[in-house]
């Protein structure tokens, strides 16, 4: 059955209304499109492979969102109105203990999965449940109330649910359907013009200022909407240059002479946005809220456990000692088993003749089949709680003489009633899939893979 608006353009058209929406309630934002492209279409100039991570059409319409909610509920609504626009959860990340300040929140990131699916649409919405039940954070009695404030909401209409089921089910929508859909999606998570209970924020802003922002309001709204940029460390130079105050750092891997991987983020500091607040008396006044900011990346190739393992141990090192134990070429990401490519055959005979070698290395060396990257189109916990922090105007509190509760991958599959994806998995099945297909074309044995280190399962979860 065919329909006349697939999810994917759903998720395209919701991605730029989203980002319409954001440019219009966050002018800095305009600004950073404007500078990302700047940097971005010089880049391209300069000429060499900059389109080996991803075209510039694929660039240009490039975004991740994100929004925090605060029960399973929530959760669980939203990820039927993301499998609307094709997107599934992939990956778990504990922000709890990725930052020294207090950030009591769990995340996943709904993305498109497919490889086509990404390039025809790459948005991602990295979405973080509020973990209310932890004592490190909240009391009984402060848990209670918070609930009680959280079970009485409504982020999502009726009609809007009933719209996304639907989508989900018949792999989209009716043109009718589609608009009406696209109009309440959008319109969920605008910021909200209710005033804010000043007491009650304030009472939650002292343990956290992400559970105020979480808890605090009577709905969600677009934390921060992330364009991608080919040369981060000059927009990071430009913004600066235009006023705008930036973060203190680029988050992620360190800028060297070596391939891109992974994720570098970094973020204008968060606004003071007008707001209104109901006072204790009942009376309604006008103030500010410093709660969204506005954030850019650079996207990499994708690490295996093995390199992410080495990534993870490199952390907060030097760039020297960063430069003198990570691989320093693609080459030898793709024959250590560092990172995943897409591998096809190469143009023309191998020169030299002879029998293949069994061996990634000697295939690649040998010229018979060449490897292409795969982007990362996932998230860093650290460096995720790394923005949250520099965005924080107190570092709130968090007792840690208690026990936190334990919450992970399978536990958040449980609260959204479908799997959360392992990402490395993705990442594996695509690089897989591609040699084998390569080396069939080639007539080649499937060669034989370096060995990739065993990680345990509980760190599998916190990548």
């Amino acid at each position: 059955m065919s329909v006349p608006v697939p999810s994917w353009r759903l998720r395209a058209a919701f991605a730029r209304r989203l980002s319409d929406m954001y440019g219009r309630e966050v002018p800095a934002y305009t600004t950073l499109l404007e500078v990302s492209a700047e940097v971005n279409d010089e880049v391209i100039r300069r000429g060499g492979d900059a389109g080996r991570l991803g075209g510039i059409e694929r660039v240009t319409a490039e975004r991740h969102g994100a929004i925090r909610v605060g029960t399973g509920l929530e959760m669980r609504q939203a990820a039927q109105i993301f499998a609307a626009l094709g997107m599934e959860p992939v990956g778990f990340y504990d922000l709890r203990e990725a930052a020294a300040s207090s950030v009591p929140v769990v995340s996943t990131a709904f993305r498109p999965v497919g490889a086509d699916d990404v390039e025809r649409s790459p948005f991602r919405v990295f979405t973080s449940l509020l973990t209310s039940a932890d004592r490190r954070f909240f009391d009984a009695g402060l848990q209670g109330r918070l609930e009680a404030f959280l079970g009485r909401r409504r982020l999502f209409p009726p009609e809007l649910l009933d719209l996304a089921v639907r989508a989900e089910r018949d792999g989209g929508l009716d043109a009718t359907s589609a608009e009406r859909f696209l109009t309440l999606a959008t319109a969920s998570f605008e910021l909200s013009r209710e005033p804010v209970d000043r007491a009650w924020y304030a009472e939650l802003e002292k343990v956290s200022a992400v559970a105020a922002d979480i808890g605090g309001v009577d709905r969600t709204h677009v934390n921060h909407l992330t364009p991608r940029v080919l040369d981060i460390d000059e927009l990071y130079r430009r913004m600066a240059d235009r006023g705008i105050a930036m973060i203190d750092r680029i988050q992620g891997p360190p800028r060297w002479d070596g391939p891109d991987v992974l994720l570098r983020q970094t973020s204008f500091r968060a606004l003071a946005e007008q707001r209104r607040f109901r006072e204790s008396d009942g009376t309604v006044t006008t103030g500010a809220l410093r709660v969204r900011f506005g954030e850019v990346e650079a996207r990499g190739i994708a690490l295996t456990r093995a390199g992410r393992a080495l990534y993870d141990e490199l952390a907060g090192e030097s760039a020297e000692r960063w430069a003198a134990r990570f691989p320093d070429s693609e080459r030898r990401l793709a024959a250590e088993g560092m990172a995943y490519f897409r591998y096809e055959p190469a143009a023309g005979p191998p020169p030299g003749g002879g029998p293949p070698p069994r061996d990634l290395a000697g295939l690649l060396d040998g010229g018979w089949l060449r490897a292409r990257p795969i982007v990362y189109e996932d998230f860093l916990p650290r460096s995720a709680a790394g923005i949250f922090q520099s965005n924080l105007t107190d570092e709130g509190v968090r007792d840690a003489s208690l026990s936190g509760v334990h919450y992970d991958r399978r536990w958040l599959s449980g609260v959204l009633e479908r799997p959360v994806h392992d990402p490395f998995a993705l990442y594996a099945a695509q690089q897989e899939t591609s040699l084998r297909d390569a080396c069939a074309r080639l007539s080649l044995p499937f060669p034989e893979f370096p060995d990739f280190p065993v990680i345990p399962e509980d760190r599998k979860d916190a990548s």
